[in-house]
């Protein structure tokens, strides 16, 4: 005798003991909480819709159970009734009652929306939102819908326990096989029922397997067992238990029983087994602690596995989106590469160019002075410049023409390059296409804005190359000479000599349309010098590069945009929160093996 009051005495220090650390461990698992309060898995990839399930179910294990029954040892127990379709739950539950407070019936599924069938003095607990708060409360004589928690109360069940029906766990409804898994990871005590038929299948069994990897405290009740064959199919079941690691579990057979079609409750004494059970559970606090301390601690200890699965996962969707976003990089970098060469390969220097450069200087003959003194050709070229101020103009215009429909060539392949990688990979097409058709299409384009943009980019810069003519023209050495062509004339043909591949460089003619930029380079060495040239030149490339640089990076954006704020949560973050939960659960007790059960 000594020593069961013993065991009660110390089980009682350990219920006092859960509700001395449960602060911190509640402030760990907020913490933990606030960190997958994201989508942490927006991209598809890998098995993506178990990593979602997984996260739905922790949020939901945590929302509903951890963080309630923490802040709450003491509460009522919760036992959610689960199982197959057709195995009786309902009816069970209007028996445990001793009145129909649920429906149940032949149509599949009967139970649309859960019952919660709690003692009056625990109303108030279970309609207060401290358990299962995503579920809003329906009571009196309102019919529960889909979506709802319907409460009800009856002197029937004994204080300090509710009994909740659940939907079927292999329901055909999708909504409703996902609420009953939603349930179950909310109660504190699980009552599997199932039949002699029915009792070997799947499905039923991976619940099971879970609550014995979660230590959730379990009853098991077998329904319309033939009386001839009682023995044999609860035997079988105890094997079935004892195989999957369930042994002990306690385990109630009713048997099959002769009952009118319309009725809704099972003769008392076929349950009152189970009566006697929960109501011994009830009025032991020290029971119900126990009980709560094999839930909690087997939830608790389940994050130790299911926290650095979800911190890998977490980590596999950041690695896809800087995979995505190198791709978006690669395609602009291919696009600036193609632009350096649309600049280097004399192309720029043709059509429309070349037309305007010839009005403008006047070429048909100073092509053929080019061996000439330079003196002679200078006074040639002056005489071009100065006449000739509209064909400048003009020829300003065509050169910018031309620079921004090299733009946004570039731009038109660079987007359809970076939609053909992403459509490549499954979480880039998974992104595209939850952006809408539209939007892919949209992006494999150049966007409308570039135009104007483009155009502004290329006239500050041709303001730009003015003002390097003007600023090197201010030396001493070469203030006449640049004062005689103009500081116009000079920064058209610096212009030119950026497109030449030559770049300043040489004086050599290599092909380039007409020999235009032999002609302008001639003229600019003869102003500013050979080094000066080279200099100018390479300060005029680089800035338009960097402007076109940040026109393509302004149109990379439209990709790396639909990324931004996706995978921000840090799965380290995630396994350092995991740690402090496990560091502060290690200070809860043991919970005895065999008593919950």
């Amino acid at each position: 005798m000594g020593g069961r009051w013993r065991q009660r005495a110390l089980r009682g220090a350990s219920a006092g003991k859960i509700a001395d650390v449960s602060d911190e461990l509640s402030a760990a698992l907020g913490e933990l909480r606030r960190l997958l309060d994201h989508d942490l898995f927006p991209l598809a990839i890998g098995d993506v819709a178990a990593d979602r399930r997984a996260l739905k179910e922790l949020t939901g294990q945590l929302d509903d159970y951890l963080l309630p029954r923490l802040a709450a040892i003491d509460a009522p127990l919760l036992a959610v009734v689960g199982g197959s379709t057709g195995a009786g739950k309902s009816t069970l539950v209007n028996s445990l009652a001793e009145q129909d407070v649920t429906e149940a019936g032949v149509l599949r599924p009967t139970t649309l929306a859960p019952t919660l069938v709690a003692n009056p003095g625990d109303e108030s607990w279970f309609l207060a939102t401290h358990v299962l708060p995503g579920l809003p409360r329906v009571t009196g004589r309102w019919r529960g819908e889909p979506g709802t928690l319907k409460v009800v109360t009856t002197e029937n069940v004994p204080a300090g326990l509710a009994l909740l029906d659940a939907p079927d766990i292999d329901s055909v409804v999708t909504a409703n096989r996902e609420l009953a898994a939603q349930l179950l990871a909310a109660a504190d005590l699980w009552l599997f029922v199932t039949t002699a038929a029915r009792y070997a299948d799947e499905v039923p069994w991976a619940f099971l397997r879970t609550a014995r990897e979660r230590s959730t405290a379990l009853g098991v009740i077998l329904q319309r067992v033939p009386r001839d064959a009682l023995g044999p199919v609860r035997g079988d079941l105890a094997r079935l238990l004892e195989e999957n690691g369930l042994g002990g579990t306690p385990l109630f057979v009713v048997p099959e029983l002769d009952l009118p079609s319309e009725s809704t409750r099972l003769p008392p004494s076929a349950v009152q087994p189970v009566k006697d059970w929960l109501a011994e559970l009830s009025a032991d606090a020290r029971a119900r602690a126990e009980v709560v301390r094999r839930t909690l601690s087997g939830a608790l200890d389940s994050l130790g596995v299911r926290l650095p699965a979800l911190a890998d996962a977490v980590e596999r969707q950041r690695h896809a989106a800087t995979e995505l976003r190198v791709l978006a990089r690669k395609s602009y970098d291919t696009g600036m590469a193609a632009f350096d060469e649309g600049m280097l390969d004399g192309t720029l220097l043709r059509g429309e160019v070349l037309a305007r450069w010839q009005d403008f200087i006047g070429t048909g003959d100073l092509m053929r002075a080019l061996e000439s003194r330079i003196g002679r050709l200078r006074d040639r070229v002056v005489a071009a410049v100065r006449g000739r101020p509209a064909t400048g103009r003009e020829l300003a215009t065509a050169l910018e023409s031309g620079v921004e429909s090299l733009i946004r060539a570039v731009a038109d392949g660079s987007a359809e390059r970076a939609v053909e990688a992403w459509l490549a990979t499954p979480a880039g097409r998974d992104l595209l296409e939850r952006s809408g058709v539209r939007t892919a299409g949209r992006l494999g384009r150049a966007s409308p804005e570039l135009r104007g943009r483009a155009e502004i980019a290329v006239r500050e810069w041709q303001g730009y190359v003015l003002e390097l003519v003007r600023t090197e023209g201010a030396d001493r050495r070469g203030t006449a000479r640049a004062a005689s062509f103009g500081v116009n004339g000079l920064g058209l043909m610096l212009m030119l000599a950026v497109f030449a591949s030559t770049g300043g460089l040489t004086g050599i003619e290599i092909g380039i349309a007409g020999g235009t930029t032999v002609l302008s380079q001639k003229v600019l060495e003869a102003v500013f010098g050979d080094q000066a040239v080279r200099r100018l030149t390479e300060r005029a490339r680089a800035d338009l590069r960097r402007r076109v640089r940040e026109l393509f990076d302004e149109e990379e954006s439209r990709f790396t945009v639909l990324l931004d704020g996706l995978t921000d949560t840090d799965p380290d973050a995630l396994r350092a929160a995991a740690r402090a939960v496990h560091e502060r659960r290690l200070e809860l007790p043991e919970a005895s093996t065999g008593e919950a059960r």
